[in-house]
């Protein structure tokens, strides 16, 4: 067996069920789970239509690279979202099975496992980022991001003897769990170090879809070294179509940016065995032309976050992320021991925020936090949020 798996931790929710093992939550109350961030509002007829209507496609086997209409149609998009006149379907652009698999996929690219690289991610973080680090022989870095930063990434921190042995930042934005949106300063800052040491930036933005004002949707990494007149070079975004259009089981997304990365990537998926069904290639070609979809998911969320936001701060330190669907609630005793009562008493499942990071300069930037995933329908997160409250108010 490969050792490096001894490295990995178990997953979080792994670590949850653990949590509640031996728990009987409160029979007379309905289950309500805000713990998995799983889109659950509908999926569009308009996606649904497109799948059927091409399952005859399923006869052939799919290019690694893509179709010409998906790479296209992701171009298009980007051009409209970002501004990207200039972008490239045919090189800068690669579809994916998802952004988890492609995130993953992409350190086992980037990495020399004889280097002794060093990987940066942010604490809090999205696992994949620690077990593709680990899997490809590489060691994490972890930077905190702490409250007192506006939950920004503290990268001034990182030793400069980390940075010269760095081949990879992973950054996410906007953030798991915070919401914090990254700014152009911060891209400018992020975007000298790659330049100045020689590393690569893998931008995790599967969340970019789901903000507050339509009139300012957050900056994206493309965006930025666009503004910056900087170019591509050592920079790669990941997207998604799971949380913008509804479809985590559909498994599909893209990533873009540096045309030699990707060429590498492509070569890495080539091998791997990393083509999309050709159906979900014409399903997605129809979510990505599509924006009407997308605003009545971003009206849905912001009606959540307006309405439960305000009922929890009747107990609890939280407030309305920059975009995303988590609310990162601090908590008055140990996250774990809220989390377990709380399932116990209410019958509400929530995330421990320990169970997300790693302590890191004498701190796990997770602990006494707990992160909530507003995906149901508002009455349910409503209830929810009625009995937080209620729970959080006899601590």
């Amino acid at each position: 067996m490969n050792p490096r798996l001894q490295a990995l931790q178990p997953y979080p929710f792994e670590k949850l069920r653990a949590l509640f093992a031996g728990v009987t939550p409160n029979p007379a109350l309905a289950p309500i789970s805000l713990g998995i961030g799983e889109p659950r509002h509908p999926t569009p007829d308009l996606i649904k239509l497109a799948l059927t209507e091409n399952l005859a496609k399923l006869a052939a086997y799919p290019p690694t690279a893509g179709s010409d209409a998906l790479r296209q149609a992701i171009a298009a998009w980007l051009k409209r979202r970002y501004g990207l006149d200039a972008i490239d379907g045919r090189t800068e652009v690669l579809p994916v099975n998802g952004s988890r698999e492609a995130l993953f996929a992409f350190a086992q690219t980037v990495i020399d496992p004889d280097a002794h690289d060093t990987v940066v991610c942010p604490n809090p973080f999205y696992q994949i980022y620690e077990g593709a680090t680990l899997l490809a022989g590489a060691r994490p870095y972890y930077v905190n991001s702490l409250s007192g930063r506006g939950f920004a990434a503290d990268y001034d921190s990182v030793p400069l003897d980390v940075w010269r042995r760095t081949r990879l930042l992973y950054v996410c934005s906007p953030g798991n769990p915070t919401g914090k949106v990254m700014g152009l300063e911060e891209w400018r800052s992020v975007l000298a170090l790659a330049d100045r040491h020689g590393f690569v930036v893998a931008s995790d933005e599967c969340y970019s879809e789901i903000y507050f004002d339509e009139a300012a949707p957050p900056l994206g990494a493309l965006q930025a070294a666009a503004q910056l007149d900087r170019g591509f070079e050592r920079l790669v975004m990941f997207s998604s179509l799971s949380k913008r259009s509804n479809v985590p089981g559909m498994r599909s997304g893209f990533v873009a940016g540096d045309a030699a990365i990707l060429k590498a990537f492509l070569l890495y998926r080539t091998y791997h065995g990393g083509a999309m069904n050709p159906a979900v290639q014409e399903a997605s070609v129809a979510a990505w032309r599509d924006e009407d979809h997308v605003r009545e998911n971003r009206r849905k969320y912001a009606e959540k976050f307006t309405r439960v936001t305000p009922v929890l701060q009747a107990a609890l330190e939280v407030a309305r992320p920059d975009a995303g669907f988590y609310l990162w609630a601090a908590t008055p005793v140990a996250d774990t021991d809220f989390a377990r009562r709380l399932y116990q008493e209410q019958h509400v499942t929530v995330l421990p925020g320990s169970f997300l990071a790693r302590e890191s300069c004498g701190v796990n930037p997770g602990a006494n936090y707990v992160r909530m995933a507003l995906v149901a329908e508002l009455d349910e997160c409503l209830e929810a949020a009625r009995r937080i409250v209620e729970f959080a108010r006899k601590l």
